[in-house]
């Protein structure tokens, strides 16, 4: 791989004023650095050598204005060949170009051009034209300037078309998305609508069965006379079964309070008195009258024998 600084010695004791004539230096690489290292040099010539690209950094030699890369073996050029904004003066004849980068539209102060014995795509070798005079070549420069300019805005209006198309399907990704979420947000309220109405339900259903369980034993006491022995609706016979061992216990009191009359009476210094002659006048015409019965005879000869 050879280069200038190699072959043809140090590149400023090439540099004629401000030319810097490296053609036929049988060059395969461009010296980007050693040429950035002189900014004279606004007139690069590198015709007829081996190069098949330039680097990416060339297009850094801003200061250049008249540039011969004919007769190399260019197959494109850099991407960002626009930067060279002052080139004013461009030879590319007989190399393997087919199209031209986008950013040639930002060589603005080009004027001369010539892109004769390139394999030009048709429409680019159609807008170029020959070069066969100062006339031709301005016209060359001109005419491939606008062109693009064109091809430029052309793909500038496919760019915005794409993010356009690329904006849309994103509002559709987004809407999508919103939609769904809106959806799963429904649905989330519509399940928490379901479960508040089942606890609803179950807090109906345990406060209607408490109020049925407190309805319970107010029945039982109303229907006391059908509930089993033992309850407590079964009292008031107790109660009446006091009340008539009262009685029975009172009349019981008045017969012995009777019978202990009865005895003073008969067997006290009392038989005198005119009160205990009427009881016992009773109690004699009673014997009398129950002697006829066997029984009562038995008792009061027991009571006699006594």
């Amino acid at each position: 791989m050879t280069k200038a600084g190699s072959k043809g010695g140090n590149l400023r004791d090439k540099l004629d004023g401000n030319e810097l004539d490296l053609s036929l230096s049988d060059l395969n690489e461009v010296p980007v650095k050693e040429l950035a290292a002189l900014p004279k040099a606004t007139v690069l010539d590198l015709s007829c050598n081996k190069l098949t690209s330039l680097p990416a950094d060339f297009c850094g030699l801003t200061h250049l204005v008249k540039l011969d890369l004919s007769k190399n073996k260019l197959q494109q050029l850099p991407t960002d060949f626009g930067r060279l904004v002052n080139l004013q003066h461009l030879d590319l004849l007989n190399n393997r170009l087919v199209t031209l980068p986008v950013s040639f539209a930002q060589l603005k102060s080009l004027k001369w051009l010539d892109l004769k014995d390139n394999p030009l795509d048709p429409a680019l070798a159609k807008v170029a034209g020959d070069c066969l005079d100062e006339k031709q070549c301005k016209q060359c420069a001109n005419k491939v300037l606008q062109h693009m300019k064109a091809v430029q805005a052309d793909q500038e209006r496919e760019r915005q078309r794409r993010l356009e198309v690329e904006r849309e399907a994103e509002k559709k990704r987004e809407a999508k998305q919103r939609a769904k979420e809106a959806q799963e947000r429904e649905l989330r309220k519509r399940e928490k609508a379901e479960e508040k109405e089942r606890r609803r339900k179950e807090y109906d259903a345990l406060k209607a069965a408490k109020r049925e369980q407190e309805k319970k034993p107010k029945k039982e006491t109303n229907q006391a006379p059908k509930s089993k022995s033992g309850s407590r609706p079964r009292k008031p016979p107790p109660r009446r079964h006091g009340r008539s061992w009262a009685v029975l216990k009172l009349l019981l009191l008045l017969l012995l309070c009777a019978a202990g009359g009865l005895v003073a009476c008969r067997v006290t210094e009392l038989r005198r008195q005119p009160l205990c002659a009427s009881v016992n006048t009773i109690y004699d015409n009673a014997l009398r009258g129950l002697r006829g019965h066997d029984i009562l005879q038995w008792v009061l000869q027991t009571e006699s024998q006594q």
